[in-house]
């Protein structure tokens, strides 16, 4: 059965704060979660207590899949200063062996229209080696996400599952990768089995939501016995975050992806 860890600032809300969330998620059966931005300096995320945070994660046992790397960086957009990105990127670095957390999520900032496509592209491959370069030994990955610029993040640079493999390839390292986010890829129209096949193991994690819509499984237009029989065919056997807006209370939003993933 895959890991599924749910997203603490999407699901088990009704339990309060983040920490209780956590433990919200560990009653209804769960070993891990995942969130975005460790301090919520970027909206619409909300400020943490990372202290009740870590005791709560300690006390259940669950742990802590992926966090976004804060702040969300414009990195094509003049005047290009990228220092905060590189302060923070340490900072977040130590959060998350904090609260024992290994990887963080990245993106790419909007595209520019003043220059061509593919020079922005290999401007993100120098920007991640030199993160990678920063942070080398410390235990924690980067994993990039492309992300839809149909509904969801338009204007992106990176709208392309194998734009981000382009990315990972260039930045050739083992502690950086992509994140396939079933839900964006669903959303551009993408063959889910190609882009796996194309991105081999560079997939270091995914999400989910179905699509349209963003709800949970079930409330879209999405067979989600295959996308997970394709995601095992691929080879992958990492956590699935559960980043989904539930359109019911979270412990029943979960059932249907639970029994699917017990049995891919």
């Amino acid at each position: 059965m895959y890991q599924l860890a749910p997203n603490i600032e999407l699901l088990f809300t009704e339990a309060g704060d983040y920490h209780d969330r956590v433990r919200a998620a560990a009653a209804a059966g769960f070993d891990a979660v995942e969130m975005w931005g460790p301090t919520g300096v970027d909206a619409p995320a909300t400020p943490k207590d990372l202290p009740a945070l870590k005791a709560a994660l300690e006390e259940t046992g669950v742990q802590l899949t992926a966090q976004l790397a804060e702040p969300r960086t414009q990195f094509m957009i003049p005047p290009w200063d990228h220092s905060e990105f590189f302060r923070k990127l340490d900072e977040g670095v130590a959060i998350a062996h904090d609260l024992g957390c290994p990887r963080i999520v990245v993106g790419s900032g909007t595209g520019f229209g003043g220059w061509k496509r593919q020079v922005q592209l290999d401007k993100l491959i120098e920007i991640y080696t030199t993160a990678i370069a920063q942070i080398e030994g410390s235990g924690v990955g980067l994993v990039l996400e492309p992300v839809n610029v149909r509904v969801d993040h338009p204007g992106s640079l990176l709208d392309r599952t194998a734009e981000g493999v382009y990315v990972a390839r260039g930045v050739a390292s083992p502690q950086f990768g992509v994140l396939y986010d079933i839900y964006h890829s669903a959303v551009e129209g993408e063959d889910m089995e190609a882009e796996l096949a194309n991105a081999g193991d560079l997939i270091h994690y995914v999400q989910l939501a179905d699509a349209p819509g963003r709800g949970e499984p079930g409330t879209g237009e999405l067979d989600w016995n295959e996308r997970f029989r394709l995601l095992r065919d691929s080879g992958y056997d990492g956590p699935v975050g559960l980043e989904y807006y539930p359109t019911t209370a979270s412990a029943a939003s979960v059932a249907h992806v639970v029994e699917i993933a017990r049995a891919a």
